[in-house]
């Protein structure tokens, strides 16, 4: 299931293994499930939507909390997690450039759905659909919940991940190369739950993060356009993707509680 680690097991570390297999294995298995647990239920209620977020939290700084312990344990820089900025005014500049055309493009895509209706947008829209926040109080737990994730995720894809296989394949003609395509893939399997139109582009956007992070240095850019991503996907989605009244379909407010 992991050729690369095969390849490269004489360079990584035990622990780094068993990390990467958490998060090959352990978090693709808890998504899924999680998946069919919340669909199994016709309503989702403020506080389940609550419960989703804070305990998704939880586990995404559990998981950095863990990878931190394990990789200054062994006394390596924080340069190679891309957590070093260098140059904080190129890297601001990449950060808004990126932020700004992923949003875009985000909200681009979403207006494009939303004029589909309802019954034909597919399983992934609709069920962010179902977890996205309904009301102003969900709306400031997910803006938790998007920070959390462009932090956390970025710092274990294209910091930790990234850097690990950048090591592993120091002695190849392009170890950048072989760390993007895998820590993309290693992104794309978090993301599992979401079906095979979420595998594909969150394997592209992890393509675009790690070229980023191989060209600034650094995963603050990075880190910076996840989260503005996510929060137009969780602020905007609810709004322009509800079905329209000539479809049939109530129109309900974001600041409605369920």
């Amino acid at each position: 299931m992991f050729p690369f680690l095969a390849v490269s097991h004489s360079t990584i570390p035990w622990d780094f293994i068993l990390i990467l297999l958490v998060l090959g294995v352990l978090v693709p298995w808890r998504g899924a499930v999680r998946v069919r647990r919340l669909l199994a239920q016709p309503l989702l209620t403020t506080s389940h939507r609550l419960s989703l977020y804070a305990s998704t939290i939880a586990f995404q700084w559990l998981i950095v909390g863990v990878i931190s312990w394990r990789w200054f344990s062994r006394h390596l820089s924080p340069n190679d997690l891309g957590l070093i900025v260098s140059n904080i005014w190129q890297a601001l500049l990449i950060a808004i450039v990126l932020t700004a055309l992923l949003c875009l493009n985000q909200w681009a895509g979403l207006r494009k759905i939303a004029r589909v209706p309802a019954n034909q947008r597919g399983f992934l829209f609709q069920f962010s659909q179902k977890i996205m926040p309904q009301t102003s109080t969900e709306g400031l737990a997910f803006v938790a919940l998007a920070c959390t994730a462009g932090l956390s995720e970025e710092f274990v894809y294209r910091g930790f991940v990234f850097a690990v296989f950048s090591r592993a394949f120091a002695d190849s003609l392009s170890p950048v190369f072989f760390a993007m395509v895998i820590s993309s893939a290693w992104f794309a399997m978090a993301h599992l739950y979401q079906g095979r139109r979420g595998v594909i582009t969150t394997f592209v956007v992890g393509i675009l993060f790690s070229a980023v992070r191989a060209w600034s240095g650094n995963i603050v850019p990075a880190m910076v356009g996840h989260i503005g991503v996510d929060l137009v996907a969780g602020l905007c989605a609810p709004r322009l993707l509800r079905a329209r009244p000539d479809l049939g379909a109530p129109v309900a407010s974001l600041d409605e509680e369920q």
